[in-house]
């Protein structure tokens, strides 16, 4: 079992938000990482379970196509009393009781083996094998939906984590400020309005990290639901994941994958097979059927004369059939089944043109998710840089507290943006992986 609560943290910042959280840090925890994440998910997926369901269910399908090679074979009994019969010689008049045995018997065996069905058995099990196919394809397409959704859900978790870790830190700062401020203060070089604003701007920060700590709060219940987890256990996510290489290829590299290994392009493909399978199957019935058939009878008494014996008789023969009828009622389902074809084809030709377009769109948003995070690096540095000016320009008396509570302003917007632009540059890589059938 995945969970337990934590007794070692595995990076520094689990360390910083615990000690920052006390509410979570009375909780059990639990150090995820994404491996175990879509581990877990697919375990505990309610969708996946009712698409494994449909899997069995296309097996046996395939397995009851396959036994109708195999011939029929009936055994009956039949018993009964029989009435007395009337004889009438002559019109209706003169009516004779001749002695009849009171009781019946019937013992039959009856076989009947197929031999030329026009190819409707060989069509149907191959219906059969092409739809357990779909049904596979089917939970590999949600798989990947999955994992896509668990994703973006763990690396929501992750900014959010990241952004508490950042508006901590900010507090700290501000509480040392106020420190500063409140002994600018007792020295009579500010006044006592500079005090009560900074108070603000804690309560302020405050209030946020509060917001950001209960939004984790819901976050990891809602994926504890999903992963089959406790409600109660608080998720860390894998601060490692930053360190995940997320280089991409060329563009043209990740359609001819898609139309590779994409399960719902595989899937369209399938689908066109069993629709040329539907087609043959129709044509089918414009064939004569063949079938052989033998049989075993023991009754009594003789049906001829009511002698009160048994009579034993068997038969074999060969049956054959041509449906005439299906020279004017079949070509509308011909029809019908070759268009199904067109539409299928029409299909993947969609996916096709869908897959280009969600690619080109992934791969340029990964781009400039990259170049976002190269961009705000610098940002960070500029603000950290501006800030240190200004707080040793407002503590030399150069500066108004003004000019220092935007420089903080400035300083933690840039830093909460680059939190929420590396969680983007990890979920845009998963999500070309997605794009192309990689996922």
């Amino acid at each position: 079992m995945f969970w337990r609560v934590i007794k070692r943290y595995e990076s520094i910042g689990i360390g910083i938000f615990l000690s920052c959280c006390p509410l979570f840090a009375q909780t059990d925890s639990l150090y995820l990482t994404v491996g175990q994440l879509l581990k877990l998910g697919i375990e505990n997926s309610l969708h996946i379970q009712a698409d494994r369901m449909l899997e069995r269910q296309a097996e046996e399908q395939s397995q009851i196509a396959r036994k109708n090679r195999l011939p029929d074979i009936q055994i009956g009994l039949n018993g009964g009393y029989v009435g007395q019969p009337i004889i009438f010689e002559r019109g209706l008049s003169n009516p004779t009781r001749p002695e009849t045995p009171d009781w019946s018997q019937n013992y039959a065996i009856d076989l009947t083996q197929p031999i030329y069905q026009g190819g409707k058995i060989r069509y149907s099990i191959r219906k059969a094998d092409l739809e357990k196919q779909i049904a596979y394809l089917q939970t590999r397409t949600d798989k990947a939906d999955i994992k896509l959704n668990l994703l973006q859900q763990y690396m929501s978790l992750f900014s959010y984590y990241k952004q508490y870790e950042v508006l901590a830190r900010n507090i700290e700062e501000s509480e040392r400020r106020l420190k500063d401020i409140k002994r600018l203060k007792a020295e009579g070089v500010i006044t006592n309005n500079d005090v009560l604003r900074s108070e603000l701007q804690l309560t302020t920060d405050r209030l946020a990290l509060q917001e950001t700590g209960n939004t984790l709060v819901i976050l990891s219940q809602q994926l504890d639901i999903l992963l089959g987890l406790d409600e109660k256990l608080y998720i860390i996510p894998d601060t490692a994941i930053l360190n995940q290489l997320t280089s991409t290829r060329q563009y043209q590299q990740y359609v001819e994958d898609a139309y590779e290994n994409d399960p719902a392009m595989l899937l369209a493909r399938q689908q066109i097979q069993l629709a040329r399978n539907e087609v043959d199957l129709a044509k089918a019935d414009y064939r004569p059927t063949i079938s052989l058939h033998a049989g075993n009878t023991l009754a009594r008494p003789v049906s001829r004369t009511m002698a009160d014996m048994y009579n034993n008789n068997w038969n074999i023969g060969l049956s054959i059939a041509y449906p005439l009828s299906s020279l004017y009622k079949n070509k509308h389902r011909v029809n019908s089944a070759r268009l199904g074809v067109h539409l299928w084809e029409n299909a993947e030709e969609q996916l096709k043109q869908q897959a280009r377009m969600t690619i080109r769109t992934a791969f340029l948003r990964h781009e400039e998710a990259v170049e976002r995070v190269e961009a705000l690096k610098l940002s960070v540095r500029q603000a950290q840089e501006n800030y240190r000016i200004v707080q040793n320009r407002y503590l030399s008396q150069l500066a108004i507290l003004t000019d220092l509570l935007d420089a903080n302003s400035v300083l933690l917007d840039a830093e909460l943006q680059l939190t929420t632009a590396r969680a983007q540059v990890i979920y845009t890589y998963y999500e070309l992986q997605h794009a192309c059938g990689k996922l």
